[in-house]
């Protein structure tokens, strides 16, 4: 059985633990044994947004430390993968050694999609839904790891679902980590124009593969059309397949 390290972002276990659930028993359900390093801690992402670049160095190494002997490494976070495989090497670039170890474990860490899609090499899970499915493109994982056709196979191939387009899918919802915060009115105006673009798509759900993008346009969902649900990839897939004896 192959044995992957499982990457949960702290947004995942503040505040949606069930995504990280999800990512572990749809590991188990591929015949993928996942592993969590209990000692993990966030990636550094925050830190290095706000210009705190001694501290983003310190934590960029104790992930290394956590993660470095380690084989695949998994994430159910896009923005998180893409700090690890592209803003480690920039951080460490001026000692050697952390930049060699740093650039083996970014060609080392993959987000959920891309690991079933492009490594495991499945895109039928033999899931079932009956309902029509509308898919957000998260900036991080669209533009910063060029993953786009993976999640989409994922859905398409789910039976009973009816994957429909959504106008401007590929803009962003107006999270931006620190921008939802720095700039609320124009963070509100985007993901009120996103969700719009949900509801007039005619889809019953819509899924993505970002765990800060879930709680932007699940929290103005709730507030303003709480008929219209939101999910992460991990869990309609998990709970899309039927269940066939205990997993645990």
């Amino acid at each position: 059985m192959k044995t992957v390290s499982m990457f949960i972002p702290c947004t995942v276990d503040l505040f949606l633990p069930d995504i990280g659930e999800a990512t572990y028993q749809l590991l188990k359900r591929l015949g993928v044994n996942p592993v969590y390093h209990e000692e993990q801690t966030c990636c550094g992402q925050p830190a290095i947004n706000a210009g705190y670049i001694k501290q983003a160095k310190e934590v960029a190494k104790h992930f290394i430390e956590v993660f470095g002997e380690d084989g695949a490494i998994v994430s159910p976070s896009g923005s998180c993968v893409c700090t690890v495989k592209f803003h480690y090497p920039e951080l460490l670039c001026d000692e050697p050694a952390w930049l060699a170890r740093a650039e083996d474990l970014a060609g080392r860490t993959y987000e959920l999609s891309q690991y079933i899609v492009d490594v495991l090499g499945v895109s039928d899970l033999g899931a079932f839904y009956t309902g029509k499915i509308a898919y957000h493109e998260s900036c991080h994982i669209l533009r910063g790891l060029g993953v786009s056709e993976q999640p989409k196979k994922l859905i398409t191939n789910v039976k009973g679902a009816d994957f429909v387009a959504m106008k401007f899918s590929e803009i962003c919802c107006g999270f931006g980590g620190e921008f939802a915060n720095n700039y609320p009115d124009i963070s509100e105006a985007m993901v009120k124009e996103k969700c719009e673009n949900y509801i007039q798509s005619g889809a019953d759900l819509l899924l993505l593969c970002e765990p800060g993008c879930l709680l932007n346009i699940g929290g103005y969902l709730s507030r303003n059309h709480p008929d219209k649900k939101v999910m992460h990839l991990a869990q309609f897939l998990n709970d899309a397949i039927p269940f066939r004896g205990k997993e645990n």
